[in-house]
């Protein structure tokens, strides 16, 4: 659907979803009269594809002002990397992807061993150098209170000193929605547009705009294994231990991520409807169902903030 029919479309209104997305909409323009080099956060999931939708309304018709960065970890969803180029080339906006592979292949970074190594840490110094090499000073991303306990710390503009490190006690309060986007050079800003969504806001939203989202999301077969409880895809990137035998299975997945650290799940929801009716019951967050980076300790979310991370 395009903005034009969008703002048409007499389909049933949500007060709520209404009320969510004008809130978003005010702070995506905050941030481009605030700053004077954003950037827009962009993995390919459900929310950034929210997050890339609100933009897109927030300057229609005028093209997205500011660029859409991608942090490639080379281990990455084929169908997410279709989607994403398609997407960027339909609303004419740049791309700017940071690949950790280049940096591993540069000598900046080493990388993981073992049956359960994972690039997902990687990501974070591939960011900052990013950010630091565009001079960028705000990055909008599409986290979202309701994930993950860290997360529900984070103000919607969020402080990242000149390392660009996170401290949850140097945030700044947000009163009556005033921004307070003050920085000096070589400190940022994160921007959380999405902040008071949840999951069940984040799929009704793709459901009244008809949003495209990667085919992974809803159920499909695929060859998967068990790990540490959760449902693995094989791959390349990810064999399988001796003792994990492959099976096929039908799946999806609630979150999109790093290839070696997300987990699928057993569903038949193959449409939208279906999506929101199991995410409706869920009593488990995408990422505490299906991120294996985040079982690795209780604080594992928080002290990859505290060194950049999303």
């Amino acid at each position: 659907m395009t903005v034009e029919e969008a703002l048409k479309d007499p389909v049933a209104h949500d007060a709520g979803i209404e009320n969510l997305e004008a809130e978003a909409i005010f702070i995506m323009r905050e941030v481009a009269a605030e700053f004077e080099r954003p950037a827009l956060l962009f993995s390919g999931g459900k929310d950034s594809i929210v997050l890339l939708r609100i933009a897109e309304k927030a300057f229609w018709p005028a093209k997205i002002p500011f660029p859409v960065v991608h942090i490639d970890t080379g281990h990455n969803f084929p169908e997410v990397l279709e989607l994403r180029d398609r997407r960027v080339v339909e609303l004419g906006a740049r791309l700017v992807v940071a690949s950790v592979q280049e940096a591993i292949d540069a000598g900046h970074l080493v990388e993981e061993r073992g049956a359960r190594a994972s690039r997902n840490r990687l990501q974070t110094p591939v960011l900052l150098e990013a950010i630091a090499a565009n001079k960028f000073d705000a990055a909008i991303g599409g986290a979202r209170r309701d994930e993950e306990k860290a997360r529900a710390k984070e103000r919607i503009f969020s402080f990242r000193d000149e390392f660009g490190q996170w401290d949850p006690r140097c945030q700044r309060p947000e009163l009556w929605r005033l921004f307070n986007g003050m920085h000096v050079r070589g400190e940022h800003m994160r921007v959380f547009p999405l902040s008071n969504w949840t999951e069940l806001d984040v799929w009704r939203y793709i459901a009244r705009e008809r949003l495209e989202v990667p085919s992974i999301y809803f159920t499909h077969e695929r060859e998967v294994f068990e790990r540490d409880g959760m449902l693995m895809a094989v791959s390349p990137f990810l064999p399988a231990l001796p003792r994990e035998r492959p099976f096929r299975a039908a799946v999806r997945y609630r979150t999109v991520g790093d290839m070696t650290c997300t987990a699928a799940l057993r569903s038949e929801a193959s449409t939208l409807d279906e999506i929101i009716a199991e995410v409706a019951v869920a009593r488990i967050t995408e990422r505490g169902a299906s991120r294996a980076d985040d079982q690795f300790s209780e604080a594992a979310m928080e002290d990859r903030k505290r060194e950049g991370y999303f």
